[in-house]
């Protein structure tokens, strides 16, 4: 982060030096999407809940990062899930992609990684679907809330994870805990 926030100063510096003159380098411009990361970036890890950590590959891609959630509570407590975020240049105006790494037993979560989430749907009926005003720190509260508070059975990605759970939730929760021992640990 402090690498990518020292370059957008240091590229302010230089359009301004280059305003001057009259002539600008498209290729040295800094997108949209990348000056509002730095921002919501130093926001998130500010605000981060105690049961995610954020981990960037590289400090000057911060549209590319990975999330892990260690559960503490409910069904998945114990484990720990990998998410894989991907910022679109379009970013505000698109939400970012993202995939749950670790393979898992979830009704919100494919064992393919695919994530059922409405604030990471660009259009959505019920009106939480993504806007332009939410950040990146909704979509790891989101992720967050995913193994808690947004557990949903009755509108499940995974139907035959939440089918199991309607037919026997000892099961259900033993398959959930066999998962976390080979999957996520």
């Amino acid at each position: 982060m402090l690498t990518l926030a020292s370059k957008l100063k240091r590229e302010d510096g230089v359009k301004a030096g280059r305003a001057a003159s009259g002539s600008l380098d498209s290729a040295h411009r800094v997108s949209i999407r990348d000056r509002l990361l730095v921002k919501e970036v130093a926001d998130l890890e500010a605000n981060l809940p105690s049961t995610c950590k954020v981990n960037f590959l590289d400090v000057n891609k911060l549209h590319h990062f990975q999330l892990t959630v260690t559960p503490d509570e409910g069904y998945y407590q114990s484990g720990k899930f990998l998410f894989e975020i991907d910022v679109p240049e379009a970013y505000n105006m698109v939400p970012p992609k993202v995939k749950c790494l670790t393979r898992i037993w979830h009704p919100n979560i494919t064992e393919t990684g695919e994530i059922c989430l409405s604030l990471l749907r660009e259009h959505s009926i019920d009106g939480t679907g993504w806007a332009p005003t939410r950040t990146l720190k909704d979509v790891v509260w989101g992720l967050n809330s995913l193994f808690t508070d947004l557990l949903n059975f009755d509108d499940p990605l995974n139907i035959e994870a939440a089918e199991h759970h309607l037919r026997d939730k000892e099961d259900f929760r033993s398959k959930v805990q066999d998962f976390i021992k080979r999957f996520a640990r």
